[in-house]
């Protein structure tokens, strides 16, 4: 706006911050910094999540699923995710509003649960769905990785011998123009994807991935299982009990310690992540409110003064 008109920048900002913007006269200026609550946005249905403001500085926000990310989205922000902290600050909202709150979304961190037990003692607490998916996946990538490291120490090895040998090396190479080093790099991102997004040069690669790595193969189909429970919506909960649980045998069976380390994850969390197929609830509006802080930030370079950028946000989202 600055450069349009021929105004300084700088200028221009100190004084939209000192005398446009009524943040002088802010009512929650002196502890913004630590907390902001907005109970008249309370809903049936909220989300929990921490997000970095400013330099790693993490905010515990609860938002109201109902806003879907716009005005009346913020019920709280809070400085840090300690549990004792955070839910401190939340008992300040008075019961009569705290007891409306029928369910909240959450990941799989204690600290959010245990604030959530404390705060909303009424709510069904769900286990974000993607959440799940994503420790499994996570699993997946580290067999990849494995063996991507061991494919990058052995073609060291073979240049060594070659030059030693006072040879030239040559990796051998797949069918699609792939080295095993670029086989096991490239194929990161299918394996996130369902066979049927597969592109057709993904199809191939993975084709060739599978034939060279079993394991990569069944931990993948472990993966998909795990998806396609989630994803059929004529589930329900007592079904998907019985299908984690054949999924749990499986994990067993496959010998994986990486998704034996997912399955005790899951044991662990496993009313919760069930809840979710009660009203197919997820974080995802949380998630996406916290991309908008994100997007937020960094369209103004980053935060510089924590309490005028919370100014601004409570005034779009509060």
């Amino acid at each position: 706006m600055a450069g349009f008109y021929g105004l300084n920048g700088k200028k221009l900002q100190r004084q939209f911050k000192d005398y446009l913007s009524d943040f002088k006269q802010w009512k929650e200026k002196s502890h913004a910094k630590d907390w902001l609550l907005f109970p008249e946005n309370i809903g049936k249905q909220l989300s929990i999540d921490e997000v970095a403001l400013s330099k790693g500085e993490l905010y515990t926000i609860v938002t109201n699923k109902k806003a879907k990310g716009k005005a009346g989205s913020i019920v709280a922000i809070i400085a840090g995710t300690k549990a004792e902290d955070v839910s401190g600050e939340l008992l300040k909202i008075p019961n009569s509003k705290r007891n409306k709150v029928k369910e909240i979304t959450l990941d799989m961190a204690n600290t959010m649960k245990l604030i959530a037990k404390t705060c909303f003692p009424k709510a069904t607490q769900v286990t974000d769905r993607f959440h799940v998916q994503k420790l499994a996946l996570d699993a997946l990538q580290d067999i990849r990785i494995k063996h991507r490291w061991e494919a990058i120490d052995q073609e060291n090895n073979d240049v060594k011998d070659a030059k030693n040998n006072n040879n030239t090396y040559t990796p051998i190479t797949f069918s699609n123009g792939d080295t095993l080093k670029q086989l096991l790099a490239r194929s990161r991102y299918l394996l996130y994807k369902t066979q049927a997004n597969w592109t057709t040069k993904q199809k191939i690669r993975a084709q060739i991935l599978f034939e060279q790595f079993p394991d990569i193969r069944k931990a993948y189909v472990i993966c998909q299982k795990l998806r396609t429970i989630f994803n059929n919506r004529l589930i329900t909960k007592a079904v998907a009990y019985t299908k984690l649980a054949k999924w749990f045998k499986e994990v067993e069976d496959s010998g994986f310690k990486a998704f034996n380390i997912v399955a005790n994850s899951i044991s662990l969390n496993y009313q919760s992540i069930l809840n979710y197929f009660d009203n197919r609830s997820t974080n995802a509006a949380a998630e996406s409110f916290n991309a908008k802080v994100k997007a937020f930030r960094a369209q103004f370079r980053g935060v510089r003064n924590v309490e005028f950028f919370l100014f601004r946000l409570i005034q779009i989202f509060a």
